[in-house]
């Protein structure tokens, strides 16, 4: 009999679950693996999602789910009538559900009102101890969090289902991303206009929402040059943001045509389309770095304040870029001093990712 926690229950016998992930899409992409293991244990289930609008793409063709429904940030800025019609239409939605369990996945105050309005017999949370009483005891289930960026979020977030007595097989982990024929086809069609053939080229995305995150222009330039210099195609892609727009921009000023340039044309299904057709992905600690290795491609990730033990590529071949000479790094802050730079990231040598590439490519 394999060993579990004594309050295991058993999901094989739920007609339907529904998990949260309340954050970026980065977050969201790395809970596809919980879709998965619950489809596999308990394959009758029908298992949905709740997300923010803007990142269903990254569940939405997934095959173990059932449903993807979706809070939009811009209900916010509505008049509070129209707010409260839409929220009680998802709230209708997800109340004819009639859900058995509830996986909420991160701190977001909305998971524990919903595991209680909805009336699910289960529902497990992390156990953030800082939370009051009313998140406690919201949740039948509750699950320990490791200590700061020792254990990837992947993992973190399968706890949830470890804490239910479920446990993920070892072929059950990996990332799912479908970009779908649509998005396949358009990727298909741009890169056939530049001439590049699927395995022809490397993607570099060089930015993030966040500009702490971000390798300096100077240095994306540095790299571009070299890689062209040895007969390599880069294909640079950016979100549709201003900020990384613009340093898309400083990059192609000394760039010129050594590059291909879909900067803010792609959505996130084109993006991971483009992903999978490239021999390897180059970026900092982003969504598209987790895209990539959701599409399985060799990643070059360059690290800055944040952790590689929680947020490496998956389950890919890649290689950690980071500084060896910050000892305070990983440290989570938005910037050394929080002044939206991170040393340990701007000073990375362009050496060291040249290196990274040499590995990778070099299998």
């Amino acid at each position: 009999m394999p060993y579990g926690p004594a309050d295991a229950i058993d999901v094989s016998g739920l007609k339907r679950a529904l998990v949260i992930q309340l954050r970026h899409h980065g977050d969201v992409l790395l809970t596809s693996p919980v879709f998965t293991v619950l489809k596999n244990h308990a394959p009758s289930l029908e298992v949905d999602a709740l997300v923010y609008a803007e990142t269903r793409h990254m569940l939405d063709l997934h095959p173990s789910i059932a449903q993807v429904h979706v809070i939009d940030r811009g209900w916010k800025a509505l008049a509070a009538t129209a707010r409260l019609a839409r929220e009680w239409r998802l709230h209708a939605a997800l109340r004819e559900r009639r859900y058995d369990l509830v996986v909420h996945l991160s701190e977001h105050p909305r998971g524990a009102w919903l595991a209680r309005l909805l009336g699910a017999r289960y529902a497990v949370a992390p156990n953030f101890g800082r939370k009051p009483g009313i998140w406690r005891n919201s949740f039948s289930h509750l699950y320990p969090l490791p200590p700061h960026a020792r254990r990837h979020r992947v993992e973190i977030n399968l706890d949830a289902l470890r804490r239910l007595g479920v446990q993920p097989g070892e072929d059950e982990r990996k990332l799912v991303l479908v970009p779908g024929e649509e998005a396949e086809r358009s990727v298909d069609a741009l890169l056939s206009a530049q001439g590049l053939a699927a395995k022809g080229f490397i993607h570099f995305h060089p930015g993030s929402r966040w500009k702490f995150k971000c390798w300096p222009p100077e240095r994306a330039v540095a790299l571009v040059d070299a890689l062209s210099r040895r007969g390599e195609r880069v294909v640079l892609t950016a979100a549709p943001d201003e900020q990384e727009l613009e340093m898309i921009a400083d990059i192609r000023k000394l760039a010129g045509e050594r590059v291909a340039d879909f900067s803010g044309k792609l959505g996130l299904k084109q993006l991971a389309a483009l992903a999978a057709r490239a021999k390897l992905f180059i970026g900092v600690d982003s969504a598209p770095m987790h895209i990539a290795a959701a599409m399985q491609t060799p990643t070059v990730a360059l690290f800055g304040p944040s952790g590689e033990l929680e947020w490496a590529p998956w389950r890919v071949r890649h290689r950690i870029v980071a500084s060896a000479e910050h000892a305070c790094r990983p440290c989570g802050n938005d910037g050394c001093g929080g002044g939206k730079v991170s040393e340990c990231l701007t000073r990375l040598p362009v050496e060291a990712a040249l290196s990274a590439v040499d590995s990778l490519l070099a299998r």
